[in-house]
């Protein structure tokens, strides 16, 4: 692939007039529509922002690549331009971004644009390089850079692929001074699998260069494994590094020194990562099963980024049981009212729905995907039958989360205790060693410890929400609604959110009142923006304004986060408005003694509530609230503040 190809020089931009990310992106959006790049500059953009919710493309380094693959895209184009001041990109350094690709792929391009990231992240890895597009003053420079750059690199990877073609009688590896006559293996990989990936296999490769050390890097890319590792190569290897911050195979290093780092220190650190495995002082890695994937065992963020993580993936798994069966379950309520309890439909709906059909799976899967994304999949079989224990002893969520904790970090601890075995008995870990004695240990703390301490704090905390009186359920209300909007599908959100299912779930209290809170303020910021962008018009861009519109579809469904990408370009006015409707809209329906029977939905459910219209109404006055504040209090776009 020839980046020029795709880097039109008509639409390059040489100084950005940008102070800000979202003006950047408009800015490189205007240009690809005139050019007649685009069909759709709404679509296009709505694509980017997507992307950019998900995490920055401001890779670091001063780069910045926005991104999407969309049917407004009429032919496959790259937009360079540079900003010499530098703009604040919420890149992953926290560095301003002065150099920008913005790459726009049209739908039936396949895996063009991470082909083309992937390209431009190996190019742009050099600082010398970098440089010289910041220089450069006019976009037939641009491009004579690239095109010489890119020639380099061919040449340079097609001598490599030469000098690593086996011959016919291997030369040995001599021990001796590692700087000189040392082979190394690595592998590379960033939870994206795009720009990081690539970055860290050039630096690794560039620094072994300079140090005199072969190396072989095997990239866990986009598009799956490339440059595999042989058998071979990793027998011939003084050492291993694993750059990586998701997982990848593991068990063909056993009996290697191994070195496991964040992908980050693959691209800041080559020289110390190489220096380690090139002298074999990284310690020996012992593999705890047959075909067993790992990520590296240095976590990438705090503590609690991890546990979050942990938490998500369970959390994620048990939803599509929860929605499924609460909507089949609210359904079958609203039978219910017409035909009677012994309707043969309304037993149906409630045998597959409730407490012998989804629901019954809610407790054990949260547990068991929790368990699998610490311990991974030994993790899972005693995670399962932890949260199953916890749902007949009924202690509920939080025995079930208790439960995939405590077992994920007893395989943890398993595998350790295990390390020292002979490898003879390896193939007895995953089959045998690890199930027994995992269930065993996980089984036996449930059994005597949290599932009796679970269970009556589940409990209690049942009876305070059954007898809580009007006031308290308000302020619970206010609170939890709120919460929906303080980071609109963050933490926060799922922690209200995954309260209320526990709540929804529990005996006693599945009339869906704290459902009907956080369903409630969760559907308030999009159609608050939505409500903003139709009436304060001069206080939103063109391309704010048709977003805007998509938002009372997305809040109408009970779907917060479109509501993002305007929180992401001005917090403090979005979120505080939202954060003040949403709180009101939570507090109404406890002021009102409203319920939602079902976990998802929006106004698709509304009509299984108490009181469908009191509910639509205490939306409807918090998104007046945050709309009315957000638009009164945002400048026209013309101000700048």
């Amino acid at each position: 692939m020839k980046i020029t190809d795709l880097m039109i020089q008509d639409t390059m931009i040489m100084e950005l007039r940008a102070t800000t990310k979202e003006e950047a992106i408009d800015e490189l959006i205007a240009s690809l529509a005139d050019h007649g790049r685009i069909s759709d500059v709404k679509l296009f953009k709505e694509k980017i922002m997507d992307r950019e919710a998900q995490s920055s493309t401001g890779i670091g380094g001063g780069i910045a690549m926005p991104h999407a693959k969309t049917k407004a895209v009429k032919e496959a184009t790259v937009v360079f331009a540079k900003s010499s001041a530098g703009i604040d990109f919420a890149s992953l350094d926290e560095a301003p971004a002065h150099l920008f690709f913005m790459i726009a792929a049209p739908d039936g391009a396949g895996n063009m644009h991470l082909r083309t990231l992937a390209a431009l992240s190996r190019l742009l890895i050099e600082s010398e390089f970098t440089t010289q597009l910041m220089n450069a003053k006019t976009p037939a420079e641009v491009t004579a850079l690239f095109d010489t750059k890119q020639a380099e690199a061919e040449a340079q990877a097609e001598a490599e692929a030469k000098a690593a073609a086996p011959k016919a009688e291997p030369a040995k590896v001599i021990t001796g001074n590692p700087e000189s006559q040392s082979f190394v293996v690595a592998v590379t990989a960033c939870p994206t699998g795009i720009a990081h990936t690539f970055m860290a296999e050039d630096a690794l490769k560039k620094k072994a260069k300079e140090m005199g050390i072969n190396i072989r890097v095997e990239t866990n890319g986009s598009e799956g494994a490339q440059n595999v590792l042989t058998a071979d190569e990793i027998a011939r290897a003084s050492g291993v590094i694993i750059a990586a911050d998701k997982n990848v195979e593991m068990d063909r290093f056993n009996g290697k020194p191994l070195l496991q780092r964040p992908v980050s220190d693959g691209i800041r650190k080559p020289e110390e990562l190489i220096r380690i495995a090139a002298q074999g002082d990284a310690p020996v890695y012992r593999s705890s099963g047959r075909n067993e994937a790992g990520a590296a065992e240095v976590k990438s963020g705090s503590i609690g980024s991890q546990i979050y993580k942990n938490l998500m993936n369970g959390i994620s798994h048990m939803l599509p049981f929860v929605v499924g069966g609460g909507i089949l379950l609210a359904v079958s309520f609203l039978i219910e009212q017409v035909a009677g309890v012994d309707n043969p439909l309304v037993k149906l709906l409630q045998s597959i729905g409730g407490g012998d059909g989804a629901f019954h799976f809610l407790i054990p899967i949260l547990a068991g995907f929790i368990a699998m994304s610490i311990g991974d999949r030994p993790a899972l079989m005693p995670g399962m039958v932890g949260g199953l224990m916890a749902l007949n002893s009924n202690s509920g969520f939080l025995g079930g989360l208790a439960a995939g904790f405590l077992a994920g970090y007893v395989v943890i601890m398993l595998r350790r205790v295990f390390s020292g075995l002979p490898r003879t008995l390896d193939g007895l870990k995953p089959i045998l060693l690890y199930p027994v004695f995992s269930l065993l240990i996980t089984g036996s703390v449930m059994y005597f410890l949290f599932d009796p301490v679970f269970s009556w704090i589940n409990g209690g905390l049942t009876d305070v929400l059954n007898n809580l009186g009007t006031g308290n359920k308000v302020l619970l209300g206010l609170v939890l609604g709120g919460m929906m909007a303080i980071d609109m599908g963050g933490p926060f959100n799922k922690a209200a959110y995954t309260f209320a299912i526990g709540v929804f779930t529990s005996s006693g209290n599945t009339n869906g009142l704290m459902m009907a809170a956080v369903m409630a303020g969760g559907m308030v910021p999009p159609l608050a923006i939505a409500l903003a962008t139709t009436f304060f018009k001069n206080k939103f861009t063109e391309t704010e304004r048709k977003s805007g519109v998509t938002n009372y579809v997305l809040g109408l469904s009970f779907i917060t986060e479109g509501a993002i990408p305007f929180a992401a370009a001005d917090p403090l006015r979005v979120l505080t408005s939202c954060i003040i409707g949403s709180a009101v809209a939570g507090g109404l329906t406890q002021l009102w003694n409203l319920n939602v029977p079902a976990p998802h939905g929006g106004v698709f459910v509304a009509f299984l509530s108490s009181n469908a219209a009191l509910f639509l109404l205490a939306v409807l006055i918090g998104s007046v609230i945050s709309g009315l504040m957000l638009g009164l209090w945002k400048k026209p776009v013309d101000v700048k503040v």
